[in-house]
Protein backbone atom coordinates (compact mmCIF):
# COMPACT_ATOMS: atom_id res chain seq x y z
CA UNK A 1 0.00 0.00 0.00
CA UNK A 2 1.36 3.39 -0.95
CA UNK A 3 1.20 6.40 1.34
CA UNK A 4 -1.29 9.16 0.65
CA UNK A 5 -0.26 12.68 -0.25
CA UNK A 6 -2.75 13.85 2.40
CA UNK A 7 -0.83 12.09 5.20
CA UNK A 8 2.47 13.48 3.91
CA UNK A 9 0.95 16.98 3.85
CA UNK A 10 -0.29 16.51 7.43
CA UNK A 11 3.19 15.53 8.66
CA UNK A 12 4.82 18.37 6.72
CA UNK A 13 2.35 20.80 8.27
CA UNK A 14 3.19 19.44 11.72
CA UNK A 15 6.89 20.03 10.92
CA UNK A 16 6.33 23.49 9.44
CA UNK A 17 8.00 25.17 12.43
CA UNK A 18 11.33 23.71 11.33
CA UNK A 19 13.37 25.10 8.48
CA UNK A 20 14.76 22.88 5.74
CA UNK A 21 12.30 20.01 5.96
CA UNK A 22 11.96 18.37 2.58
CA UNK A 23 10.96 15.10 1.00
CA UNK A 24 11.47 12.89 -1.99
CA UNK A 25 8.88 10.52 -3.39
CA UNK A 26 10.16 7.00 -3.89
CA UNK A 27 8.08 4.05 -5.05
CA UNK A 28 4.81 5.34 -3.58
CA UNK A 29 6.37 6.35 -0.27
CA UNK A 30 8.14 9.51 0.93
CA UNK A 31 11.63 9.93 2.35
CA UNK A 32 11.86 12.87 4.77
CA UNK A 33 14.93 15.07 5.15
CA UNK A 34 15.82 17.57 7.84
CA UNK A 35 18.58 19.99 6.92
CA UNK A 36 19.68 17.65 4.13
CA UNK A 37 19.86 14.48 6.24
CA UNK A 38 17.43 11.59 6.04
CA UNK A 39 15.44 11.33 9.28
CA UNK A 40 12.94 8.74 8.14
CA UNK A 41 9.88 8.70 6.00
CA UNK A 42 6.23 8.08 5.41
CA UNK A 43 5.56 4.39 4.76
CA UNK A 44 2.00 3.02 4.47
CA UNK A 45 0.76 6.25 6.08
CA UNK A 46 3.05 5.77 9.10
CA UNK A 47 5.73 8.26 10.14
CA UNK A 48 8.85 6.19 10.83
CA UNK A 49 12.22 7.57 11.92
CA UNK A 50 15.69 6.12 12.21
CA UNK A 51 16.42 4.59 15.63
CA UNK A 52 19.08 7.06 16.71
CA UNK A 53 20.05 7.27 20.40
CA UNK A 54 18.05 10.50 20.78
CA UNK A 55 14.97 9.05 19.11
CA UNK A 56 15.18 5.98 21.34
CA UNK A 57 15.56 8.18 24.43
CA UNK A 58 12.58 10.35 23.47
CA UNK A 59 10.38 7.38 22.48
CA UNK A 60 11.51 4.45 24.64
CA UNK A 61 8.21 2.61 24.16
CA UNK A 62 8.00 3.19 20.39
CA UNK A 63 7.04 0.26 18.23
CA UNK A 64 9.78 -0.92 15.91
CA UNK A 65 8.46 -1.43 12.42
CA UNK A 66 9.89 -2.33 9.04
CA UNK A 67 9.04 0.25 6.38
CA UNK A 68 9.17 -2.35 3.59
CA UNK A 69 10.34 -5.91 3.16
CA UNK A 70 14.09 -6.27 3.61
CA UNK A 71 14.56 -2.87 5.27
CA UNK A 72 16.02 -2.18 8.71
CA UNK A 73 13.65 -1.53 11.58
CA UNK A 74 12.61 2.03 12.26
CA UNK A 75 10.67 3.67 15.09
CA UNK A 76 6.98 4.45 14.70
CA UNK A 77 6.24 8.03 15.76
CA UNK A 78 2.86 7.92 17.45
CA UNK A 79 2.82 11.50 18.77
CA UNK A 80 2.26 13.06 15.36
CA UNK A 81 -0.34 15.46 16.78
CA UNK A 82 2.31 17.31 18.80
CA UNK A 83 4.21 19.86 16.72
CA UNK A 84 6.51 20.63 19.66
CA UNK A 85 7.42 16.97 20.14
CA UNK A 86 8.09 16.43 16.43
CA UNK A 87 10.29 19.53 16.21
CA UNK A 88 12.25 18.49 19.31
CA UNK A 89 12.63 14.95 17.95
CA UNK A 90 14.10 16.03 14.62
CA UNK A 91 16.39 18.60 16.25
CA UNK A 92 17.67 15.98 18.70
CA UNK A 93 18.25 13.42 15.95
CA UNK A 94 20.05 15.74 13.54
CA UNK A 95 23.63 15.43 14.84
CA UNK A 96 23.31 11.64 15.04
CA UNK A 97 22.30 11.26 11.40
CA UNK A 98 24.90 10.63 8.72
CA UNK A 99 25.67 13.53 6.41
CA UNK A 100 24.41 13.21 2.88
CA UNK A 101 26.82 11.36 0.62
CA UNK A 102 27.98 13.19 -2.46
CA UNK A 103 26.87 11.71 -5.74
CA UNK A 104 24.03 9.66 -4.24
CA UNK A 105 21.11 11.17 -6.09
CA UNK A 106 19.54 14.46 -5.29
CA UNK A 107 18.61 15.57 -1.79
CA UNK A 108 14.98 16.27 -0.99
CA UNK A 109 13.47 19.13 -2.90
CA UNK A 110 13.61 22.16 -0.62
CA UNK A 111 10.48 23.82 -2.03
CA UNK A 112 8.26 20.74 -1.87
CA UNK A 113 7.67 20.76 1.86
CA UNK A 114 5.86 24.08 1.70
CA UNK A 115 3.56 23.14 -1.12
Amino acid sequence: MASSREYLDFILDQLSGLEQVSFRKMMGEYILYYRGRIVGGIYDDRFLVKPTPSALAMMPEADREVPYEGAKEMLLVDRVDSRDFLAALLRAMYEELPAAKKGRGRPGKEGDAAG
